[in-house]
């Protein structure tokens, strides 16, 4: 079927947007299966590089960072962008899965691709294709973004790790900087049941020679990372050890975060002491990017930029100040109504789950919580539900329109199983409209567990974020 999709769009000239998706989405696309294995016989790098070379090998036309890590991978793509536009540079930045429409994937300072561009980078891409057997869709995508940035003469790129690393499509670069951020257990039945098996396939994009900045991490994943690091004779660079970090305030607007190289810890531990009395002050820095998690992302995104100016990207200070003060990543802890109280979250494996619960309770000690609540199927469900329930009041399931998605009524029978009674809303009008409507003075709707989920319920809110019972807008 996709084969003859496929032909009748070779027949014509694409035109639309819609066309150039249809065709694109005409060939493999793993991430709406539910199974298959990660293995060299599906993901194979070499199809990859011969359409690169095909298209005149654009990825070597500029420097890039490539980020991979279970959870973050995106917020430190974005803060790494950010700060390099800021300091003036002309900067890409491809990302995957997108939050609501396909050309999120490709952004050029800041903006998508237009779907003009889009149309014509896909007619560009597709001479390429056909002499190609077995390529994915997001094999293609990667391509047609390493394609876009060239185009569109960037200086420097952030790329992050759609899966793994070893295998992924964008490890066909040689970055700059590679950057390994927090690991936890995700897509175990690909990547392997262990924090070594996993750590051992995103340390896949570490190449010989090129700086390695390491988020950090439980010992087990830092052994093998360690190992393979001096095998490919890389400089590590360890966050928590090389650079430090805290945390300082914040607000539901943004929050704070003070970062220092390990040598500068006696004149830490003397600020501390005299209660900021000395003249030496820790840099501060500000982002919009809410929950302690986001703090670790700012100090490995920091560190991964101090590698780039070793190789000899010029930075100051003020522009990574500027530009993660100015950083947009949405869809992440993040609050998008304050009348009623809404936040939407992308948190999708036992470990996010966690630390959204953190986030919660620190954001919002003691207030109810009324919970949104969907995810894929092969994610750890239970799991996401253990670190959650016991923060929240009431759960509402619904379902993201996504074949992953796993159905309502078995996510009910697991929050069941906690001693919760649970509402089953398959769709995410009804689900966020029934929320709103029995939500009491200083209660929290959250939806989370997917990125899916977080999308639906930003627009869902856009539709009918109306007062349902007086008809007037109760948005932010």
């Amino acid at each position: 079927m996709f084969r003859y999709r496929r032909l009748q769009c070779l027949l014509m000239t694409l035109d639309t947007y819609k066309q150039a998706l249809d065709y694109l989405y005409s060939y493999a696309d793993y991430s709406v299966e539910r199974s298959y294995r990660y293995s060299p016989e599906l993901f194979e790098l070499q199809r990859v590089r011969d359409l690169l070379a095909r298209l005149g090998d654009p990825q070597e036309q500029y420097k890039s960072f490539h980020i991979a890590g279970t959870k973050g991978k995106g917020s430190v793509s974005a803060l790494i962008s950010s700060a390099l536009r800021a300091a003036g540079y002309s900067v890409g930045l491809y990302t995957s899965p997108h939050l609501h429409r396909f050309n999120e994937r490709m952004q050029v300072n800041g903006e998508e691709i237009s779907d003009d561009g889009f149309v014509d980078l896909i007619n560009r891409v597709r001479p390429a294709l056909e002499s190609i057997d077995g390529l994915t869709v997001y094999e293609i995508a990667t391509a047609a973004g390493l394609l876009h940035f060239a185009d569109r003469g960037v200086e420097y790129a952030a790329i992050e790790v759609g899966l793994g690393g070893r295998l992924d499509a964008t490890n066909v670069i040689t970055p700059l900087v590679a950057v390994i951020t927090t690991l936890s257990y995700d897509h175990m039945h690909l990547l392997g049941d262990s924090l070594s098996d996993i750590a051992r396939e995103k340390a896949g994009i570490i190449k010989e020679g090129v700086p390695v900045v390491l988020a950090p991490q439980q010992y087990e994943a830092v052994r093998v990372i360690e190992r393979i690091a001096e095998e490919r004779k890389a400089p590590l660079v360890r966050v928590g050890e090389d650079w430090l970090f805290s945390t300082g305030s914040h607000s539901l607007e943004r929050q704070t975060l003070y970062i220092w190289p390990s040598e500068e810890q006696p004149l830490m531990d003397a600020y501390v002491e005299t209660a900021g009395g000395e003249e030496w002050a820790p840099p501060r820095y500000e982002i919009p990017l809410l929950g302690y998690h986001q703090v670790i992302n700012a100090a490995v995104a920091y560190a991964a930029l101090q590698s780039g100016k070793t190789n000899g990207i010029l930075l100051s200070e003020e522009h990574i100040k500027q530009g993660f003060k100015q950083v947009d990543w949405p869809g992440r802890f993040q609050i998008i109504s304050r009348r009623p109280l809404l936040i939407v979250d992308s948190a999708h494996n036992r470990d996010s789950a966690l630390k959204l619960r953190l986030a919660l309770e620190d954001y919002f000690p003691g207030q109810p919580v009324t919970m949104i609540f969907g995810a894929s199927a092969d994610k750890d469900i239970a799991g996401m539900l253990a670190e959650l329930l016991p923060r929240v009041s009431r759960i509402v399931v619904t379902q993201a329109d996504h074949p992953r998605a796993e159905e309502p009524e078995l996510i009910a029978e697991l929050a069941h199983s906690h001693g919760f009674r649970v509402q089953v809303i398959r769709s995410m009008d009804e689900a966020l409209s029934w929320a709103i409507k029995q939500a009491r003075p200083g209660e929290v709707i959250l939806a989370a567990g997917s990125l899916f989920i977080a999308a639906e319920a930003i627009e869902a809110w856009d539709r009918i974020g109306v007062d349902v019972i007086s008809g007037s807008k109760v948005g932010a």
